[in-house]
């Protein structure tokens, strides 16, 4: 009689990790959190679809970056030795005992996708899918998951809050049902050989947070302690929650969406003897952004709860030109300066200032010029990037716990986007250009046309005597001087 004993590799923890392994559903997005044991999940879900199918299983593990695979690829150094799989370096691919096959490769670029049009996979995973601004690159790959060994297919791909994605991402997975586990059914109609049929895929949400992760917490008990001696109180619900409404690295994290956002019911009270203007950043392939602003004027108290300083801006009205995450409507420049006399009839603004790229004639004329023949006229936005970026600061934080920026709830692509921009990875003091700004861009031109900065020295009749940095040049020259000549009469 053999006496074969089986040694386990690996196996899924209760919970969300065996709710993936058992999950039928053709596209799963599965985390929330760090330390969820996302990379582990994926790599369990492999273990189990290429034991099923043999060399009917193809996969393929992507992420954004080159460098951020080296940790998933180390791991399964680790583990798929031991079931005699061989890993071929140049090519980076698993070729397990029984033929499956799983490659790793990275996006850098949406369009690095385009490479694998034509490929035939089962298994798509793909890692920190926030990190993918938009799901363009992800949908091209989505129609790389074919058979023709019958071979069930599906994606399977792993995120936490936070990244130039998180909007996208937050609308397609979390949205239509936060706590998760409930089946999301997309159809379309189809004709094939003359006969019209309904078809349909399954996506799912499983939820996953730190305290799923019994192994990490077993064998690393101070994990969390540190989590908590990292960052904000609202910061760290997110990582060990997976609370989508707390942005991880948001670039602009003085937004508070109870301070900054008003219904639009204010926009009838707004007084027409207040200035107004509008900004606008132009995109085609990318989406456009018109937003029109009101400067209060003076002290103003619409309602006994509700107040706002004067020379402080409010946004309240946009137009934004989209018709999915990032991705414009690729209206004419006529078009769109039609759109916005359509909006602006009866509320003339006294100027408005756009991207300086629309002036630029190449070979015709510029954009501009398109759109002044329609009676949208703009002047040049002062498009500097970092001072552009530190007055939407200073108006966010605003004075004395009062912003000196406002956004209308009817102005939902800004309050949708700006919130959840990331820092630029190379300049923190920028934003990551590869996020949904356009919004935020034409903010910012709106900014910059109407600077404004705290005030240095207290209010007159305070009673406060001024700081040092608060004196003038003049005033602390004539200090100086006065000194000099006590002493030296002295």
């Amino acid at each position: 009689m053999l006496d074969i004993t089986a040694t386990v590799i690996w196996q899924p923890q209760p919970g969300p990790q065996t709710a993936l392994l058992q999950c039928p559903v053709f596209e799963v997005f599965y985390g929330g959190a760090r330390g969820g044991g996302k990379t582990e999940s994926s790599i369990g879900d492999w273990l189990q679809h290429s034991s099923l199918y043999g060399e009917g299983a193809i996969g393929i593990f992507v992420r954004r970056k080159l460098t951020q695979l080296s940790e998933v690829i180390a791991r399964t150094k680790q583990l798929f030795p031991k079931l005699g799989a061989r890993y071929h370096e140049q090519q980076k691919t698993w070729t397990m005992r029984n033929g499956a096959r799983l490659k790793f490769v990275y996006l850098e670029k949406d369009s690095d996708a385009e490479e694998y049009q034509g490929h035939s996979y089962t298994r798509i995973y793909v890692e920190e899918l926030t990190n993918f601004p938009s799901p363009g690159p992800v949908n091209k790959l989505r129609a790389t998951l074919r058979s023709g060994a019958g071979v069930p297919c599906g994606m399977r791909l792993t995120g936490n809050p936070g990244g130039p994605g998180h909007n996208w991402v937050k609308a397609r997975y979390i949205d239509p049902n936060p706590a998760g586990y409930q089946i999301i059914t997309e159809e379309t109609d189809i004709e094939f050989d003359g006969v019209k049929t309904t078809v349909s895929l399954d996506r799912v949400f499983i939820p996953s947070k730190l305290g799923d992760n019994h192994l990490l917490i077993r064998n690393d008990p101070t994990y969390i302690l540190r989590l908590r001696q990292s960052g904000s109180e609202q910061l760290v619900r997110a990582w060990l929650e997976g609370d989508w409404s707390i942005v991880d690295g948001a670039f602009f994290s003085e937004w508070d969406e109870n301070l900054h956002v008003h219904p639009a019911d204010l926009t009838r009270h707004i007084p027409r003897t207040w200035q107004r203007f509008r900004a606008f950043d132009w995109g085609s392939a990318k989406p456009f952004s018109v937003g029109w602003y009101a400067l209060v004027g003076e002290d103003w108290t619409p309602a006994p709860d509700l107040y706002f300083p004067k020379n402080a801006l409010i946004k309240y009205k946009e137009w934004y030109g989209a018709k999915g995450p990032n991705v414009g409507v690729k209206m004419t420049a006529v078009q769109v300066a039609q759109g916005i006399w359509q909006r602006e009839r009866d509320d003339l603004p006294k100027y408005g200032v756009a991207d300086p790229a629309i002036f630029i004639r190449n070979g015709g004329p510029s954009i501009a010029e398109d759109m002044a023949i329609h009676r949208c006229q703009w002047r040049p936005a002062d498009n500097k990037r970092v001072p552009g970026w530190e007055q939407l600061h200073k108006r966010l934080i605003g004075e004395n716990g009062k912003p000196m920026l406002y956004f209308l709830d009817s102005c939902a692509d800004s309050i949708r986007t700006i919130p959840v921009l990331q820092h630029d990875e190379t300049n923190m003091e920028d934003l990551d250009t590869d996020g949904e700004d356009h919004a935020a861009d034409e903010t910012r031109y709106a900014c910059m046309s109407r600077p404004w900065q705290p005030r240095t020295q207290p209010a007159p009749g305070s009673g406060l005597p001024k700081l040092p940095g608060q004196y003038t040049f003049n005033e602390l020259v004539a200090k100086i001087k006065a000194k000099r000549l006590a002493e030296e009469s002295y």
